[in-house]
């Protein structure tokens, strides 16, 4: 399988040359992933972070692989209401800018974490 990451964390675009880099925020990222369902990838990891606090970072890394050309409802319906989620809570805090390094850094070990239970152990296996 191919996968492709989709991110705004230069941390992550520094080590990983082949990802897709979004100039933006972690919504910006989130309506990318979107924009590639419905081109026909299919989600590898969940759009948001397992802590609500994450919600709160500045970046968002996001694993997609290549699907199959009919779109998948499920994978539809998950980045729709992650994008909901993300802005019902954004709408009750703002971005957490002052410890933007250190999100950074959480956001690319929580990818590492991605890798290993997506079973990637080689560059090769990226887009």
């Amino acid at each position: 399988m191919k996968y492709l990451v989709v991110t705004n964390n230069p941390l992550v675009k520094e080590e990983f040359e082949d990802c897709l880099l979004v100039e933006g925020s972690f919504l910006d990222v989130l309506i990318k992933v979107r924009d590639l369902i419905h081109n026909g990838m299919k989600l590898a990891s969940h759009p948001l972070g397992a802590s609500v606090r994450m919600l709160f970072s500045p970046y968002r890394s996001i694993v997609v692989q290549k699907g199959e050309e009919e779109i998948k409802d499920y994978y539809v319906e998950i980045i729709e209401n992650s994008i909901i989620s993300y802005k019902k809570h954004m709408n009750m805090r703002n971005v957490d800018e002052g410890n933007s390094y250190s999100y950074a850094l959480m956001d690319k070990e929580l990818l590492y974490s991605t890798f290993k239970n997506l079973g990637i152990s080689s560059i090769s296996e990226f887009v």
